[in-house]
């Protein structure tokens, strides 16, 4: 059996959006609480705010890691 290509776009392709900048981790902290603050708002039952909010988050948790890893802490 072969495997077939996924009928979706994933959020993330890691060859497609490697990161090509690394914020220092204080940099990468503070805009995570922002982003953090700001979509605590967002409305539960709006589709499209749920989107936003889903993939704001997932950069910055990505660039966080990144950053944690560039001081050697992960």
């Amino acid at each position: 059996m072969s495997a077939r290509p996924p009928s979706y776009t994933a959020l993330y392709d890691p060859e497609k959006a490697a990161l090509g900048y690394v914020p220092p981790l204080d940099t990468a902290l503070a805009r995570a609480r922002e982003v953090l603050e700001e979509k605590a708002t967002a409305n539960i039952h709006d589709h499209d705010e749920m989107l936003r909010a889903a993939v704001s988050l997932e950069m910055l948790l990505r660039q966080l890691v990144a950053a944690l890893e560039a001081e050697g802490r992960a």
